[in-house]
């Protein structure tokens, strides 16, 4: 049975990966819908034009007219709900939607809901690996990978959704089996009024949630509760009831779950106490839905980490190189700096810079200076970074990051690692942040 009525109409506004699959959801289901998009030629456009060429599709400025025949918009998360036409169609009654409300609306199967500044698809992927290890059928996607309504199944036991802001101000009852949100710090300045608005955001993940996650060290993780709602927490301290934690034990660190130790963190494969607290994150949202400490422990022994993500390139001279284009905003940034920076022997060389996207750098200064030998500057930004470190560090501005990646070498010693953490988007410079990091592994590759 359906869950959308048939005699509705609806209006798909964005035509990229996620209005794509929001298409072919709606095609399948034999319901009456057209396309729109700001831009005139929207990635997905041969596509639908190929497959579904019965479809009305609308290029370039909004029509308000046009969009008020539709009872619903299926909004893109690209396209902020502050956008004149949409706030004019809201205005008139036409209800404001996105596709993870109705991927909620159709998904049979528990989920496990997962947003953050940062670190949302290392946990989100990790979870989704633990589940596999224990044999559950599960569908990991939502912002990263596959689209959430490309994801529903009658077959699949278990979804693990990684959710953005942008995806979440269009999700009116999430009702997820398990929500967290693993930290909060300034991101996309350029589309919330402030850090409230972006937190009230991230917030909506709670809604409707039988169970809730949160960070015991960043308080506005914490969602007010009902009573009697079950709630677990992960934290880098000693972990108490419902908590995950370290514990220390003869000089040895334990990932620890209340007052039994896990296993030992000289196992992980990923480095840094950033990527701690994310294993920790996964094993309660894991615990949280049943899954057996032994697969999950199993999972995380083999997890290597995501590309972008603090990921290593090589050794050479003595000196690690990791490539972390996917520190797009400053909170990014700072958990590879201190999580890195306490891991080595040295200090780090860190590459900075790009699109700040309307970010305040300042609690950059304080790290960099405890962490890093110095710190070499590129992109439309760079010089907002270096007002914000001042003369903690030396700064080297390049004008490309193979530039950058000759200047690492000059200035990194033996025990250092040179960390691309550029705490900006990558859109002055790059296609997209998997572009930088492509081209900075393949300029320390062809050190010589």
């Amino acid at each position: 049975m359906s869950l959308i009525a048939s005699d509705h109409f609806r209006i798909v506004v964005g035509l990229g990966k996620s209005g794509m699959s929001l298409v072919r959801f709606l095609a399948n289901r034999g319901v009456s819908f057209a396309v729109a998009d700001t831009r005139e030629n929207p990635p997905e456009l041969a596509t639908l034009r190929r497959d579904y060429p019965q479809v009305d599709v609308r290029c370039g400025e909004l029509d308000v007219e046009f969009l008020c025949r539709a009872d619903e918009l299926y909004v893109s998360p690209g396209l902020a709900l502050a956008t004149p036409a949409l706030q004019a169609a809201a205005a008139r009654g036409v209800k404001l939607s996105g596709d993870i409300e109705l991927f909620a609306r159709h998904a049979k199967a528990p989920i496990i809901a997962i947003s953050g500044s940062n670190a949302k698809s290392t946990v989100t992927t990790l979870v989704g690996e633990m589940a596999a290890a224990a044999g559950k059928r599960v569908a990991v996607g939502g912002n990263l990978g596959t689209p959430a309504l490309d994801l529903l199944s009658d077959d699949v036991e278990l979804y693990v959704m990684e959710l953005s802001s942008f995806q979440l101000e269009t999700t009116d009852h999430l009702g997820a089996e398990v929500a967290t949100v693993l930290n909060i710090s300034e991101d996309h300045m350029d589309r919330y009024s402030g850090l409230p608005a972006y937190h009230l955001a991230k917030h909506r993940i709670f809604r409707g949630a039988r169970q809730v996650v949160f960070n015991r060290q960043d308080a506005l993780t914490r969602p007010l509760l009902g009573e009697g709602m079950p709630c677990w927490s992960f934290g880098l301290g000693v972990p108490d009831f419902k908590g995950f934690g370290l514990r220390e034990e003869n000089g040895e660190k334990y990932l620890a779950f209340e007052f039994q130790n896990l296993m030992p963190v000289r196992e992980l494969k990923i480095r840094g106490a950033h990527n701690q607290a994310n294993a920790l994150a996964a094993l309660a949202l894991g615990h949280a839905v049943g899954l057996p400490f032994d697969a999950m422990l199993s999972a995380l022994r083999t997890f290597a980490g995501l590309e972008h993500r603090c990921q290593w390139v090589r050794e050479l001279d003595g000196v690690a190189w990791y490539n972390d284009s996917k520190a797009t905003n400053v909170g990014a940034a700072l958990a590879a700096i201190e999580g890195l920076g306490a891991d080595i022997e040295g200090k780090l060389v860190l590459i900075a810079g790009g699109d700040g996207k309307g970010a305040d750098f300042k609690d950059l200064r304080d790290p960099v200076a405890a962490n890093c030998r110095a710190v070499v500057l590129l992109g439309r930004d760079r010089e907002l970074i270096a007002q914000a470190l001042g003369d903690g560090v030396p700064l080297v501005r390049v004008a490309s990051l193979d530039e950058a990646v000759q200047q690492c070498r000059a200035l990194a010693q033996p025990g250092d690692a040179v960390l691309l953490s550029p705490a900006c988007a990558s859109f002055d410079m790059f296609k997209n942040y998997e572009e930088r990091g492509q081209l900075f592994a393949r300029a320390v590759e062809g050190l010589a």
